[in-house]
């Protein structure tokens, strides 16, 4: 396929990510899309003949030509999303992105990807929830992608550097440039272990719009979005919804109440929308991320619940057999047994680790 009508295509006028993927499914490739008739495009699911009507696609492959200079003169990877290359759980996102320009070593396929998030203006609590984070997600061989904004975004980034933890900041602009100018040195850096992304060709400048669709990236192209220091108003809180509308696991780190700061972690928890997290092993558990034979966790699933009485036995049974989440409500009928002890015997077998709660009093096999 050719690449420049691949990078053509982000540049005509009233097509956006969603309709250039109806676009290029129904002809083939980018350049076929090029040679259509107006008869054949009018043909595409949601092309209208207002739509074909404003097509510039002469300007669009002019702007890509210049573009194509910029890309080669300047080392940038142009990323298709029909390319292996292009990051498979953000391509899972119905508005990601036809096509990205990356620069760096990352791969944005790797075993695991966490975002980082939070506020601009950090404290020393969130950088130090920093320091902590990235030390304990070496281990795990993780790929840590962020936005490069002040604050806990290029703490993030500064800290994975210090670390050695590959890390990618997803930026609003183009990368001829960088905003804010301040991260440069960090940005300079990153490029040899992780990189830079952007949706973004040269030229565009970091206009607020942009940080919003930025945002869609940090939370699609994650396994799981963290949130570290956050106020109720900001664009954490914006990146945390969009990875839950993409059923995306979220994080938060709680923090005191009546810090500012803290106010949009503690929402996120209050209202079942992040998980709480005190450490990497909260947040590694619940991936599925522990380390160690598996043939012994098999057997400690048979050995432990011979220590359960015979209550707990039929709780635990009854969650096993569910084989999924079971509701306390729905549980309580099941083993008629009353709520309030129910509870108790339901709080004794979390502590043993036998089983673990989870958002909307539901409970699950440890």
């Amino acid at each position: 396929m050719s690449l420049l009508h691949r990078v053509a295509l982000t540049f005509v006028k009233n097509i956006g990510p969603t309709l250039a993927k109806s676009l290029v499914a129904h002809f083939g490739d980018a350049e076929k899309v090029f040679s259509a008739s107006a008869v054949k495009l009018l043909k595409v699911p949601g092309i209208g003949e207002k739509t074909v009507s404003q097509l510039d696609f002469g300007v669009a492959l002019k702007k890509a030509e210049d573009e194509l200079k910029f890309i080669q003169r300047n080392g940038v990877e142009v990323i298709f999303y029909t390319d292996a290359r292009y990051p498979k759980r953000l391509k899972n996102c119905n508005d990601s992105p036809v096509l990205l320009y990356a620069k760096g070593t990352a791969d944005f396929n790797t075993q695991h990807i966490v975002s980082i998030v939070g506020t601009r203006n950090a404290t020393e609590y969130g950088k130090q929830l920093c320091r902590q984070m990235v030390e304990e997600l070496q281990q795990h061989n993780v790929l840590v992608v962020s936005g490069l904004a002040l604050g806990i975004d290029v703490a993030v980034h500064k800290e994975c550097l210090k670390q050695n933890v590959p890390t990618v900041g997803v930026v609003g602009h183009g990368l001829d440039r960088m905003y804010p100018s301040q991260n440069r040195a960090t940005a300079e850096k990153m490029l040899e272990n992780g990189g830079l992304l952007s949706e973004y060709p040269s030229g565009t400048i970091p206009d607020r719009e942009n940080f919003p669709q930025r945002n869609r990236i940090v939370a699609g192209i994650a396994d799981a979005t963290i949130v570290i220091e956050a106020s109720v108003k900001g664009g954490a809180l914006i990146t945390a919804e969009i990875a839950n509308s993409y059923n995306r696991d979220v994080f938060a780190f709680p923090g005191r109440l009546g810090d500012e700061y803290s106010e949009g972690c503690n929402f996120l928890i209050r209202n079942n929308k992040a998980q709480l997290l005190t450490c990497t092993a909260d947040l590694a558990y619940s991936l599925g991320w522990e380390k160690g034979d598996g043939s012994k966790k098999i057997i400690e699933q048979f050995v432990l619940p011979l220590d359960l009485s015979s209550d707990e036995s039929l709780i635990f049974n009854f969650i096993k057999e569910n084989n999924g989440p079971l509701a306390i409500d729905d549980l309580s009928i099941k083993a008629s047994m009353p709520t309030s002890k129910l509870a108790m015997n339901l709080l004794n077998m979390e502590m043993q680790g036998y089983i673990r709660s989870l958002p909307g009093k539901t409970y699950c096999i440890s």
